[in-house]
């Protein structure tokens, strides 16, 4: 039996300002829509980007905290109710593979 292919839920780019990236946002409030809905027991990649979104060591010696950086999601997991506790693995971290090297 093959391997599947493991589903990019948030594909980021680091060459497009993260205001302009449908599938990020800088804080949690009802309104937003999901970037995604994960099933329950799947596993998926998620991309996030740096503060500034711009490889820079700048980017933590000048960030704006009255401005929170700019999460991956939020997510919809399938069965999921409000107040549930879900168990989330990261079963991997490594740098973006178009640009594999920064911060």
């Amino acid at each position: 039996m093959g391997r599947s292919e493991i589903r990019n839920v948030c594909k980021v780019s680091l060459d497009e300002p993260a205001e302009s990236q449908p599938k990020l946002h800088n804080r949690w409030h009802p309104d937003i829509p999901f970037a995604d809905t994960i099933k329950n027991g799947e596993t998926v990649k998620i991309e996030c980007l740096l503060s500034g979104n711009n490889d820079s060591a700048d980017d933590v010696k000048n960030v704006d905290l009255t401005r929170i950086h700019y999460l991956s999601g939020p997510f919809e997991i399938e069965t999921a109710e409000p107040g549930d506790v879900l168990l989330v693995e990261i079963m991997d971290v490594q740098p973006h593979q178009e640009h594999p090297w920064g911060l």
